[in-house]
């Protein structure tokens, strides 16, 4: 209700609560969208993301990664100060960065280890899970395994078997292939988990095996509900396969330049690349 004691009062008031009702959540993908191709944040995007936190603005990173391989970025850009959030393995876990809290979080059923890692198996595919800060690998780590624990600067532990160790809770797995092959491995694990998983690739040659109904958007969606949000009032940006449902779903979707052609197929707008800051053009034009 506003204030109608006198005019200073009343557009103090008033200012205020459009300010409120004006706040926005900035969603973003980690890899090729916040980061460049040297896996780091730049000066300039990191001041323009930081400049719209000061403003009230939520600002939400949304990635295929472990949350271990997400902390990096979370600190940097000093999330826990801003009452910022991670959603981690395409958004089966969320986690609150003000209070550490995990909000929401899906498991993928441990009765599919055996069926992945047989699949696996057979058809040459690596096949990985996360426990902590490790990455656990049911097989040699191949090149991709490798770009994996990279990426996210965790350690591989290459174990014996597989599903016997693998008896904790998990968000996800992850199947590595060369692209040709991940294509057509895809489409044949949907079709044998697609009643109890969600499969996609968010790299040409990374597979994405969650818990069934996850992905970017119906975390998000659920995220939003819990602070009052609504659709539209996020802008989604992103640059790779699991993007496309949060780009769908975002009261503005933002297509990286250098994103893959099905995800600037589906989005609303198409930014400069992530080497060239393509950010800071969102925020400009969305946020300012």
């Amino acid at each position: 209700m506003l204030k109608m004691d006198g005019g200073g009062d009343f557009l103090t008031a008033f200012l205020k609560e459009r300010s409120i009702m004006e706040k926005k959540a900035l969603v973003l993908d980690i890899d090729g969208t916040l980061t460049n191709s040297k896996k780091e944040i730049t000066k300039a995007t990191k001041e323009a993301i930081q400049d719209i936190m000061k403003r009230g603005h939520k600002v939400i990173l949304a990635s295929g990664r472990p949350t271990a391989g997400m902390r990096r970025y979370e600190k940097e850009l000093e999330l826990e100060k801003y009452d910022g959030y991670l959603l981690s393995f395409n958004g089966a876990r969320v986690i609150d960065c003000h209070t550490g809290e995990v909000v929401y979080q899906r498991l993928l059923p441990l009765t599919l280890l055996p069926g992945l890692y047989g699949y696996a198996k057979k058809n040459g595919c690596g096949l990985v899970t996360y426990l902590g800060e490790q990455v656990i690998s049911a097989f040699p780590i191949d090149k991709y395994v490798e770009t994996e624990a990279r990426i996210n600067g965790l350690p591989v532990k290459e174990v014996e078997d597989f599903t016997g160790f693998v008896d904790f809770d998990i968000n996800k797995c992850l199947m590595t292939a060369d692209p040709e092959k991940a294509a057509v491995f895809v489409e044949e694990l949907r079709g044998k988990y697609e009643k109890v998983a969600s499969i996609f690739r968010s790299e040409p040659y990374f597979i994405e095996i969650m818990p069934q109904n996850v992905d970017k958007a119906a975390s998000l969606e659920r995220m939003l509900l819990s602070i009052g949000m609504k659709r539209e009032d996020t802008v989604c940006c992103g640059d790779g396969f699991n993007d496309i449902s949060m780009i769908q779903y975002a009261g503005v979707g933002v297509a990286m330049g250098n994103a893959q052609d099905a995800v600037k197929e589906v989005a609303d707008y198409i930014t400069a690349t992530n080497d060239e800051d393509g950010l800071v053009q969102v925020i400009d034009k969305f946020f300012r």
